[in-house]
């Protein structure tokens, strides 16, 4: 199992975290459970492996191009076979400058990206299939994303706003006063909801618990600290609303987590 982080162009850095591909020469099947991220990805499967995720308590296949909404609740999945896989990591607010649809639609599912941008997505996935370097595949990606980023120009200005009202919610986790984050901006407290949510999937609240919780998972993996430390740490009230909201996003506690670490929670938390 290879994991391997690419960074984006200068160009594209204010809107990709970073490309990622993964390869695994096994065929052994396993399952686990992915977390919420707070960002939403696409992920190009190029090998012979396939995914399944947990739709009304039925497993069913991924498509090949996969569109990953914005994850709110433990998300089941199962893999079997050998893989290869292209991802590219948006941050929260940056997915919307590519896409058309308001992005909350995607929430808790794996789409097909071909059923939402139609044909190009198939040439692209084409292209990354007719090479095995990976340089040229990020090359090739770079080049689509710059393309839609330019179609899109013009919805720079409210997706920036976006960016600098979740980048201070982030600077002060602890402050859930809409009307006081709405007044820095400008705006009302209806709007700045309706405006995140549009551009994000998540209302500010979520946002901010998934901040937290995206946090907490970062100090437990130190494993330095007992968990009251890392609760004061990540802004909760107390351990028990710490334990609480992160088994709400797990299924599990802080410490039964620990001691069952999966490598694809460690890979997505990268």
């Amino acid at each position: 199992m290879e994991f391997k982080h690419f960074s984006p162009s200068d160009i594209l850095k204010p809107y990709i975290r970073h490309y990622y591909i993964f390869e695994s020469d096994s065929d052994n099947e396993f399952e686990d459970t992915v977390f919420p991220s707070g960002d939403m990805e696409v992920i190009f499967n190029l090998g012979e492996g396939t995914w399944e995720s947990l739709v009304d308590n039925k497993f069913r296949k991924t498509p090949k191009i996969e569109l990953w909404g914005q994850v709110t609740r433990p998300l089941a999945i199962r893999s079997k076979g050998r893989h290869t896989m292209l991802g590219i990591k948006f941050f929260t607010h940056s997915a919307s400058y590519f896409f058309n649809d308001g992005i909350g639609v995607f929430n808790d599912q794996i789409s097909d990206l071909s059923d939402i941008i139609g044909s190009p997505a198939k040439v692209l996935h084409m292209q990354l299939l007719e090479t095995k370097d990976q340089q040229k595949r990020i090359d090739i990606i770079e080049n689509f994303l710059l393309r839609r980023l330019i179609a899109n120009e013009k919805k720079s200005y409210r997706v920036d706003k976006v960016a600098n009202i979740l980048s201070s919610i982030r600077k002060n986790p602890s402050e859930n006063n809409l009307g006081h984050i709405a007044s820095r901006h400008g705006i009302t407290s209806r709007y700045l909801h309706k405006l995140i949510y549009q551009h994000t999937g998540l209302s500010p609240i979520s946002f901010t618990k998934i901040n937290r919780f995206q946090f907490s998972l970062k100090l437990i993996a130190k494993n330095d600290q007992p968990f009251t430390s890392i609760a004061y740490d990540c802004g909760y009230f107390d351990q028990s609303h710490f334990i609480r909201d992160f088994k709400s996003f797990t299924g599990v506690t802080p410490s039964a987590y620990l001691a069952n670490v999966s490598p694809v929670n460690l890979m997505l938390a990268q």
